[in-house]
């Protein structure tokens, strides 16, 4: 897939996955807190970087080490005709608490410090800058290493100046409070300390302290903005536009459009709020800019629908300028078909041309030229049809996957329950359809999917994909586990390596 909307050769081979890396695997009957469960992941634009966000409010950053440790000057890089075989490899870099749990007032409501989703945003003066954001409240933070100012020359020497407190610049582990002339606030002014040992005859001169910088470095993250008392019900998406300077957020029932320089105005550009709340029949489940163009973003709702809206043609966009939904086959309709055709999460390709969603039971990828139907559809809970009244009862039916594309926008993935996610090829002719176990052996549980002769992408409107698989259980027989489930992923922008979120630890894999 590309561009142009040329094929791929067909004979492209399978991508063949291998476990990376793990942070915060946990042990063998381990308890999982309920605030260190990953909530959103994200890598930055060069795949340098990675974020992560919990149900506690955090935000944690790693980034990437293979290039730094590998990397030589450009001249030596060029010289060598041959490429490298190293997949990304990331480190733990910081992190900060981003929100805290609050509680509004005037609706008696507590606010919950789960991150929803975090986004990276340009880069600047060798600082990193991303927006996290809770049910209510963004926050745009500065992340940038400073470094350490120590304090010198003194005519005391500081492993003496025990009576007197520590001499600032020097790291101590108490908590007694200390004034500024390194006296304790606990001891009465009178004492005097026999602990500091003078020359004979005195100093002869006073030596003022010189602050100096070491070679030494610590990462801060700063909050330089809060953006805030915007939306009267839940942040499910935010999303940066290729300008540089503004982004959305959305909700349930409002798109708002942010400047990132200032924090207390927004614009209201969608609201599909009904006058009578009684008629209301969907919501906004999703919402993301078009990666090239700054006046084209992207929002689906919770009845299956895409709408691709144009800002330059009026300032609050209640029409749209396409219209992305299946048609319904007649007679299927039933009790669960409006819930399980809510889409919970749209990505724009790289190359802007094509749009990918997922909804409960597939993953469809939509052409932005053409909207009479999806040009793929990937079936991954398919199995899952006959327990419908099962899901709904424990409300698992609810649950909202993400999904992501390859840079290179031949491949696409999704988490599932049992902690599985599934790869599958979008490219022409492709029929790879991979299952694969969060963990350190991938392919244990993998799952044989009789493939399917597939046609051209654009061949026809609606192309049924691989997939399916109709038994309750893996290849080996181990039945699904629908509280495991693995509901964040994301792929490298440029290399084929995923990061998958399950529970609290993040798992690596690349091919």
């Amino acid at each position: 897939m590309n561009g142009g909307g040329e094929g791929v050769s067909a004979s492209a081979a399978p991508l063949e996955w291998k476990f990376s890396q793990v942070f915060g695997e946990r042990t063998a009957g381990e308890e999982v807190q309920e605030v260190d469960i990953i909530s959103a992941i994200e890598f930055d634009r060069t795949g340098d970087h990675l974020a992560t966000g919990d149900r506690g409010g955090r935000v944690v950053l790693f980034e990437r080490t293979d290039n730094k440790e590998h990397g030589g000057h450009r001249r030596d890089l060029e010289r060598t005709d041959y490429s490298i075989g190293r997949h990304p490899e990331f480190r733990y870099k910081t992190e900060f608490q981003s929100h805290e749990p609050e509680f509004d007032y005037l609706k008696s409501l507590e606010i919950e410090e789960k991150i929803n989703k975090i986004r990276w945003c340009q880069t600047a003066n060798g600082a990193l800058f991303l927006l996290s954001t809770n049910d209510k409240t963004i926050k745009f933070w500065k992340v940038q290493e400073k470094k350490v100012k120590k304090v010198c020359d003194m005519n005391v020497d500081p492993s003496k100046a025990v009576g007197n407190g520590p001499v600032v610049g020097c790291t101590s582990t108490s908590s007694r409070p200390y004034l500024a002339n390194g006296g304790c606030k606990e001891r009465p002014i009178s004492y005097l300390s026999n602990d500091v040992s003078f020359p004979p005859g005195g100093f002869s001169s006073l030596h003022l302290p010189v602050v100096v910088t070491s070679h030494e470095t610590s990462l801060t993250a700063r909050c330089r903005r809060v953006y805030a008392h915007a939306h009267d019900y839940h942040i499910n998406s935010i999303s940066n536009n290729s300008d540089g300077e503004t982004f959305i957020s959305a909700d349930d029932l409002r798109i708002n459009l942010w400047n990132l320089e200032i924090s207390n105005q927004s614009f209201n550009i969608v609201d599909v709020k009904p006058a009578n709340m009684e008629d209301l029949t969907e919501v906004i489940t999703s919402a993301e800019f078009h990666p090239t163009q700054c006046n084209m973003l992207a929002y689906s709702s919770s009845k299956g629908s895409i709408r691709l809206i144009d800002m330059r043609q009026s300032a609050l966009c209640d029409t749209h300028s396409k219209l992305f939904e299946e048609q319904e086959v007649v007679g299927s309709k039933s009790f669960f078909t409006e819930i399980i055709a809510s889409i919970s999460d749209i990505k724009f390709a790289k190359d802007g041309r094509h749009i990918l969603s997922r909804d409960y039971m597939t993953l469809k990828l939509w052409d932005i030229n053409m909207d009479s139907g999806p040009v793929a559809t990937f079936q991954v809970h398919e199995y899952l049809r006959p327990k419908l009244c099962d899901l709904y009862e424990n409300d698992s039916i609810f649950d909202k996957f993400e999904c992501c594309l390859s840079g290179d926008g031949l491949h696409v993935a999704t988490g599932s329950y049992s902690n599985l996610f599934r790869v599958f090829g979008c490219s022409e002719g492709s029929t790879e359809a991979t299952t694969l176990e969060a963990s350190k052996t991938p392919m244990r549980r993998q799952v044989q999917n009789p493939s399917r002769p597939s046609r051209p992408m654009g061949s026809l409107p609606r192309v049924l994909r691989r997939g399916v698989d109709t038994s309750g259980a893996d290849a080996n027989g181990n039945a699904f586990d629908f509280t495991t489930k693995l509901l964040h992923l994301a792929w490298h922008p440029t290399d084929n390596s995923l990061a998958c979120a399950a529970s609290n630890s993040l798992y690596m894999y690349y091919a």
